[in-house]
């Protein structure tokens, strides 16, 4: 009989509150305990679940095999390496660091412990994608919105590491080869960092992605439309369903539209992205989780773009 994965969770604010109630139903795996720096809430949250909260996360390392990291973004650094450097495996929110030189640091830290590192970037597992992406073929125009109402959570980060990176990485997901061209906006508003931001890539392949993120908005939007030849993708990854419409020759000179409406299954994503990770540190992974490679990458593209807009803003005139 297998035995049980021993998890921990370390920080456990609004997402990582999420990870310790689906580790504590997850089959084949003991939620151990869990980390905060904030006492009262990391008591909580322990006696919520049942789980012992240990005031030092050095303590829930020493006794766990994999662990959730979601602490803000300003230390996945130093949390990620302490769990590598004592042999757990993890699974860290996005984006991997705020620095992409400390994330390639952190994947070759877990290479050579023999780790596995995941990276929380959880619309990959949006059960809608799952149903579209076999109608994607040699996009040529992509449009993403990602917009949110403004709330202090995350904004020690900008908008495109905070929001935007999940659009950037479901991009460069689709294998669109190399970019020719990068061009960036976005302006601060309740925050030191952009707040709203519109990204213009140009893939060699020819394909052009207009990306719009906001963390300032009065509603919440979640939509990714794609233009092919004789097919056009509406994607509201949010209801987690989809149109696709496509145009076919009639027994006639004109050509029909058809739109087909398609649904994801109930599944959640973040259900689905822990047991990926899970299923992954037990060798009976079926699906592919985020590698620290394709974090990294994302987060080098999302730092790339951030520079531009900085650039921007000093020189509004370019």
């Amino acid at each position: 009989m297998q035995e049980s994965l021993r998890v921990g969770v370390i920080g456990v604010g609004h997402l990582g509150r999420h990870h310790v109630r689906i580790y504590s139903m997850l089959p084949s795996v003991t939620c151990v305990g869990i980390s905060d720096t904030d006492t009262a809430r990391g008591q909580a949250i322990a006696d919520e679940f049942n789980v012992v909260f240990f005031p030092n996360a050095d303590e829930l390392r020493a006794c766990i095999d994999a662990v959730s990291v979601a602490v803000p973004t300003s230390a996945h650094f130093s949390v990620v390496k302490s769990c590598l450097t004592q042999n757990c495996h993890v699974l860290v929110e996005k984006p991997i660091t705020a620095d992409a030189r400390e994330g390639e640091t952190l994947v070759r830290l877990a290479e050579d412990k023999g780790r596995i590192l995941h990276v929380g970037h959880v619309e990959r597992f949006n059960p809608i994608l799952e149903k579209v992406r076999p109608y994607i073929r040699q996009p040529g125009f992509i449009e993403c919105h990602r917009l949110s109402p403004f709330q202090p959570r995350g904004t020690d980060v900008d908008v495109v590491r905070d929001l935007m990176i999940h659009d950037l990485d479901l991009i460069l997901s689709l294998g669109l080869g190399p970019t020719k061209h990068i061009e960036a906006r976005g302006m601060p508003v309740f925050t030191e960092h952009p707040d709203i931001a519109n990204v213009r890539i140009l893939f060699e392949s020819g394909c052009l992605v207009n990306l719009t993120a906001s963390r300032i908005s009065t509603g919440r939007l979640r939509k990714l439309r794609i233009y092919q030849r004789d097919c056009y993708l509406s994607v509201d990854l949010g209801a987690k369903d989809a149109v696709i419409h496509t145009c076919q020759a009639s027994d006639t000179i004109r050509q029909e539209v058809q739109s087909q409406k398609i649904s994801g299954s109930e599944g959640d994503a973040l259900t689905r992205e822990l047991e990926c990770f899970i299923q992954t540190v037990l060798g009976t992974a079926l699906n592919h989780g985020v590698s620290g490679e394709e974090g990294v990458e994302a987060l080098r593209m999302a730092s790339h773009i951030v520079s531009l807009i900085h650039s921007s803003v000093m020189s509004p005139s370019a």
